[in-house]
C-alpha cells in the first residue's frame, strides 16, 4: 500500500460500510475509541446525517484502486452557540494503512477544511498510550492542554485521555461557522 498514491476526498454515503468496518475494528481491537460495542448500520447512518450540515466535514482516504483506507471528521464539541468555532477531530485508519503517512494527510486536509468553514479551535481527545496519534497531532502543531486520569475503562484497564488543542487563528467574518444554525443551540 502506497500512501503517496492515496487520494483524500470528501466522504460519500457509499463509504459508510467501509467507515463502519474500520471503526468497528478499532472498537473490537484497539483503544483509540472507548466504544465497546460495534456500531450498527443504522447508528452509522444517523452519524452521517448529523455530519451532513457542512459544518462537520467527513473526509476519506482512498487508494489508487478505490479502497477506503481511512476517514477523518470534525464534530461539534457542544451544541451551545458559543462553541460554534470549536470542533473535535477524529481519525481512523485501516490497520493495513497505518504507519504510511495517511494519518498526516487526513489531518492536514481536515485542518484545511476547518479553516475553510471558519473554525478557530480544533481539539483532540487521545488515549494517553496512543503514541502515534499523539505524535501526529504534535507534529501538526497541537499542544497538550490537559489529561483526564482514569477517565475510561476498556479491555480490563483504566485509561487516561490527553486533550490537545490547535488554535487556527481568528476566522474571517462571514465564514460558515459564523452562521451556525440556531437549531444547533440548546
Amino acid at each position: 500500500m502506497d500512501a503517496a498514491s492515496a487520494r483524500i476526498r470528501p466522504a460519500r454515503e457509499a463509504d459508510l460500510p467501509a467507515i463502519n468496518r474500520i471503526y468497528n475494528d478499532e472498537i473490537l481491537r484497539g483503544i483509540a475509541t472507548w466504544d465497546t460495542e460495534p456500531w450498527s448500520e443504522a447508528r452509522r447512518a444517523a452519524w452521517w446525517a448529523a455530519h451532513a450540515d457542512g459544518l462537520q466535514p467527513v473526509l476519506a482516504a482512498e487508494s489508487a484502486t478505490g479502497e477506503l483506507l481511512g476517514f477523518a471528521c470534525l464534530t461539534f464539541v457542544s451544541d451551545k452557540p458559543g462553541w460554534r468555532f470549536t470542533r473535535e477531530d477524529t481519525i481512523y485508519l485501516d490497520p493495513a494503512a497505518r504507519g504510511l503517512g495517511l494519518g498526516r494527510q487526513l489531518l492536514a486536509a481536515l485542518l484545511d477544511e476547518a479553516r475553510r468553514i471558519g473554525v478557530r479551535t480544533v481539539l483532540a481527545s487521545i488515549t494517553s498510550s496512543n503514541t502515534p496519534s499523539i505524535r501526529l497531532h504534535e507534529r501538526l502543531g497541537f499542544e497538550r492542554v490537559g489529561t483526564l486520569r482514569n477517565a475510561g475503562y476498556k479491555f480490563g484497564q483504566w485509561l487516561d485521555t490527553c486533550y490537545y488543542q490547535l488554535d487556527l487563528g481568528e476566522p474571517p467574518p462571514g465564514a460558515p461557522a459564523w452562521g451556525m444554525p440556531a437549531s444547533r443551540a440548546t
